[in-house]
């Protein structure tokens, strides 16, 4: 279960829960700023910080969060040269985490809002309090900025104000003392992504473990084909958007632009081509094609006119050489291979 699934779920049932966000990171650390896991009231938990050596701390600090219902810091000596009065994990690092409380009476904001934007495929930048000289000041008060919709949870107007100028001119990552009439503050701007989107083009037995392993990566999937049959009898994860339609009416059902990779599994010559063809006018980044470099150069051919627009996206055959056969191996191959193209992007 992935971080939006498990707020969904836990918030659902009403119980509060709190948010624990990476905003400093020095040296060497499992999780870097931006990390988040979702704890809730019985100390179950989704995401990691660490390796597990961290998280039953947060567990514990959580608890007090929710008491009561205050956001707090915490920071965490990684080194690996003080076993006894560090944390002695070997990461030779440090962090700092904000937990903030979410709660049913405020409607579980600021994530809620984050968790909307985010399972919506789309992007947005977030400043949060993240420390305060006056107890006027909450720390966990955060804005949210999403195209030109401005939202503040926790924030006078005046704070309000002075981070909403302060969007346009402070970069992903900044932190900038602010003052405001009722003291100074410390605001952390950042940057939230949605997670990659992936878009599988074949349902055949092997694109099962394909969205099986995306979906655990925590990314949005959807998978399409022109024969009901392939798609009533698959089994994917509840949250796959699964389509089935003409191979030729792609492009009309949905758009295809919001997809970052691809892959072409259909396992029909026809059917690989017409994909391609509608593939190569989309923005799609990572284009993979399943099958031998003869097959792949056959449709290039084929494709003529749209051919160069799909050379240096396309890779087939799709994934890296880990060795292995059958679906399992394979799926991981091309999931490799496209965490590779997303890392590399940035």
């Amino acid at each position: 279960m992935n971080l939006l699934e498990y707020f969904k779920v836990r918030s659902s049932d009403g119980q509060p829960l709190v948010l624990a966000t990476v905003f400093e990171t020095v040296g060497s650390t499992y999780s870097k700023a931006g990390g988040q896991m979702i704890i809730d009231s019985s100390g179950n938990f989704c995401g990691m910080l660490s390796g597990g050596c961290l998280e039953g701390d947060l567990v514990e600090r959580a608890r007090r969060v929710v008491d009561t219902c205050a956001a707090e810091t915490a920071s965490y000596d990684l080194s690996a040269d003080d076993e006894l009065w560090g944390l002695g994990v070997g990461c030779d690092g440090t962090m700092r985490v904000l937990l903030q409380p979410l709660t049913k009476e405020s409607g579980y904001q600021p994530f809620a809002t984050i968790a909307e934007i985010i399972d919506g495929g789309h992007a947005a930048r977030v400043a949060i309090v993240i420390a305060a000289s006056s107890a006027a000041i909450n720390v966990g008060a955060t804005a949210i900025l999403h195209r030109d919709t401005f939202q503040s949870f926790g924030m006078d107007d005046d704070l309000a104000d002075s981070v909403q100028r302060e969007f346009g001119e402070t970069a992903s990552g900044t932190v900038r003392h602010t003052d405001t009439p009722d003291g100074g503050c410390t605001v952390l701007y950042a940057r939230i992504e949605p997670p990659p989107a992936l878009l599988v083009l074949g349902a055949g037995l092997d694109s099962e473990p394909v969205i099986r392993i995306a979906h655990e990566l925590g990314w949005r999937c959807a998978i399409c084909d022109h024969r009901p049959a392939y798609i009533e009898s698959r089994s994917f994860p509840a949250r796959t958007h699964v389509i089935c339609c003409a191979v030729d009416e792609l492009h009309r059902q949905i758009d295809l632009d919001q997809f970052d990779t691809a892959i072409v599994m259909s396992h029909h010559l026809a059917s690989d081509r017409s994909y391609l063809r509608q593939l190569a006018t989309s923005g799609v980044g990572y284009i993979g094609l399943l099958g031998p470099i003869g097959r792949r150069n056959r449709l290039l051919r084929e494709l003529d006119d749209v051919a160069d627009a799909l050379r240096d996206r396309l890779h087939g055959p799709a994934g890296i050489d880990l060795g292995g056969r059958g679906p399992g191996p394979i799926a991981l191959s091309i999931i490799a291979e496209m965490q590779q193209y997303l890392s590399q992007r940035g």
